[in-house]
């Protein structure tokens, strides 16, 4: 898992490098203050353990995010201008009923389908790549058809 490439576009690497320097803060804040002691009579103190607590999350996202800007790579365009869907597409679709769709082919971190961005790892965005225009797919274990329309390219 280790050496796993994360693929974000400019705007989600400049999020995650935000909130990694914020997080970074927050945790040197917390550690030059007064750590509350272990013992208060018999029992372990709950502000105690709710500060380790704390710490621990916070440490844990620290890793993860360094770790994603340790092995990340930038969705750009492709080269040879396209014509097929690939990481950093958007791409206009028509299901079975008739609805039309548009996502936006992204990296795991960054997938949102509230915001129509969906992952390339995803059922969906797996069958969508490499896929042409006028081309139909079918998403595996479901009733899904969708036609791809249009597919376009940019700044994902």
């Amino acid at each position: 898992m280790q050496g796993k490439k994360f693929y974000l576009t400019k705007e989600g690497l400049a999020k995650i490098e935000k909130e990694f320097e914020e997080l970074k803060k927050i945790r040197e804040a917390k550690t030059k203050g007064e750590i509350p002691k272990v013992l208060q009579s018999e029992d372990i103190d709950s502000e105690y353990l709710s500060f380790h607590e704390d710490m621990e999350m916070l440490e844990s996202r620290l890793r993860e995010m360094e770790r994603v800007l340790k092995n990340y790579e930038i969705i750009k365009p492709p080269k040879d201008g396209g014509g097929s869907v690939c990481l950093g597409s958007k791409v206009s679709l028509k299901d079975n009923s008739g609805k039309k769709l548009d996502f936006t082919i992204v990296g795991t971190i960054e997938a949102n389908p509230f915001e129509g961005k969906i992952s390339n790892e995803s059922p969906v965005g797996k069958i969508l790549l490499g896929k042409k225009a006028g081309e139909t797919v079918s998403v595996p274990s479901s009733s899904l058809i969708y036609k791809v329309l249009k597919i376009s390219y940019g700044e994902a």
